[in-house]
């Protein structure tokens, strides 16, 4: 039998301490080369509505003995204006609702093991990264988190953080009051620390050891002018990558790694997060989906830069003393999670008996093509 497992299930087996488990296990096994992923693709077309644009995104990857994930998403993309702060925002069929399923298939025979909904397994792999970040990069001693956005991103993220580092305190900002006040509530009760509502941006960043942007800004949220000696820094999405101006402000650039280039074509080779084929590529939307130097981004500060590899093999350990800045980022590698975290929800779902079932034989035919 092949499993249909939804978002609650997925909430009810996989834990911020697994995810982070099998990420790291899948990030050494990529090193290895014994995974394989490669970077997303998106496939945009123009709806009837000018400023909006339909995309179809994929990323997948698969590890020798294990299971192989594909995660595809259908959404209306355009953007929004809020305060004078542009975000991305997205739908499918309406707003409120959105289409993103894994195919999980085993790389020993074939099988289509299960369908998976994305959205929770979505946030906590995103926010498991972060922890992963602040595991090897923040100071050991790190208790204190400043935080932008109070949204999903914000909670399995600050959920990470407490799985790595003794927190102590959060500082958190987000441009609605209702929504930072909500947030602040939810950490105090589900982690019982000390919690800071802040009413500007800018003070989130004193005396936090720990910066964190969980937004879904279509401009970088992370202010350099506000940045401490010693602070570890890491910011996640519409535009994953810091201002060039916080980017000098850097010492240490931890990247988890690249999707590795095509057998034979190692021209081929990209470090872009995503690439993007499009139908009438002068359309303007009123905004770029992938502008130079934002999310679509390769390697940056490549004088500083720091490979998981090269924590496993010993040849660089990040951070050099307390007052170094540094930054986290996972790389194009987002295929490589999709089979680590998918696989691990497939297990203890199967043997926690929750899903709903259909045949296996529904998805097999006998036509060769």
């Amino acid at each position: 039998m092949t499993l249909m497992i939804n978002n609650d299930h997925v909430s009810q087996v996989l834990t911020m301490k697994d995810t982070i488990e099998v990420l790291e296990d899948a990030y050494q096994s990529l090193a290895a080369g014994e995974a394989v992923c490669r970077p997303r693709i998106d496939i945009q077309i123009p709806t009837s509505d000018p400023r909006k644009a339909y995309q179809w995104g994929t990323m997948e990857g698969g590890k020798a003995g294990g299971y192989f994930a594909i995660r595809m998403k259908s959404d209306v993309v355009y953007e929004t204006e809020y305060n004078g702060v542009r975000s991305q925002e997205k739908y499918c069929k309406e707003p409120g609702l959105f289409c993103g399923l894994i195919l999980l298939t085993s790389t020993e025979n074939g099988e289509p093991l299960a369908f998976i909904n994305d959205g929770v397994l979505q946030h906590m792999r995103v926010g498991a990264d972060g922890g992963i970040g602040v595991k090897y990069m923040s100071r050991e001693d790190s208790q204190v988190v400043g935080m932008l956005g109070s949204g999903g991103m914000a909670e399995t993220h600050i959920d990470a953080f407490m799985c790595v580092r003794d927190i102590k305190k959060l500082q958190v900002f987000s441009p609605t009051k209702e929504n930072r006040e909500r947030f602040g509530n939810w950490v105090r009760s589900r982690h019982k620390i000390d919690v800071e509502v802040c009413d500007t941006p800018e003070k989130i960043y004193k005396g936090a050891d720990i910066v964190a942007g969980c937004t879904d800004s279509a401009i970088p949220v992370i202010d350099p002018s506000c940045l401490e000696p010693g602070q570890h820094v890491l910011n996640v999405g519409a535009r994953g990558m810091v201002s060039e101006e916080t980017q000098n402000k850097v010492d240490v650039y931890f990247r988890f790694g690249n999707a590795p280039a095509p057998e034979g074509l190692p021209e081929f080779g990209l470090a872009d997060e995503f690439i993007t084929y499009a139908a009438r590529r002068d359309q303007d939307y009123g905004f770029t989906l992938k502008p130079k130097g934002s999310r679509g981004h390769g390697i940056v500060m490549e004088d500083r830069i720091v490979y998981f590899k090269d924590f496993l093999d010993g040849t660089n350990r990040g951070r050099l003393n307390r007052d170094q800045i540094t930054y986290s980022e996972r790389g194009n590698l987002q295929g490589n999670q999709f089979h680590a975290v998918a696989g691990r929800v497939y297990e203890l779902a199967r043997d926690a008996k929750i899903g709903n079932e259909i045949p296996t034989e529904w998805l097999l035919q006998d036509i060769r093509d």
